[in-house]
C-alpha cells in the first residue's frame, strides 16, 4: 500500500517528466493492447498526470504574470518575482 501511495504522489514531479509520461500512457491505451485491468490503472494514472501538469501550468501562469490593482482603481499586470 506504502509504494501505491508514493506512486501517487505527484508533488516532487517536474511538469515536463509528468507531461511525458501521461504522453506514454494515451499511446499506450490508444494502441489498445493492454489489458483491461491495466487499462483502468494507466486511465487513473493519467488522470493524476493530467490534474498535476494543469496545477503546475497554473502555478506558472501565476508566477509569470502578477495582476496589480492600482491606487486610481485600474488594474496594471507586472512581471512576478522568482525569488
Amino acid at each position: 500500500m506504502a509504494k501505491k501511495a508514493e506512486a501517487d504522489d505527484l508533488s516532487g514531479v517536474p511538469f515536463e517528466k509528468a507531461l511525458a509520461e501521461l504522453e506514454d500512457i494515451i499511446q499506450q491505451l490508444e494502441d489498445g493492447r493492454v489489458e483491461l485491468e491495466r487499462s483502468i490503472e494507466l486511465y487513473e494514472r493519467g488522470a493524476r498526470l493530467k490534474a498535476h501538469c494543469e496545477a503546475k501550468l497554473k502555478s506558472a501562469e501565476e508566477r509569470i504574470e502578477k495582476i496589480v490593482k492600482k491606487g486610481d482603481g485600474g488594474v496594471a499586470s507586472e512581471p512576478a518575482s522568482f525569488d
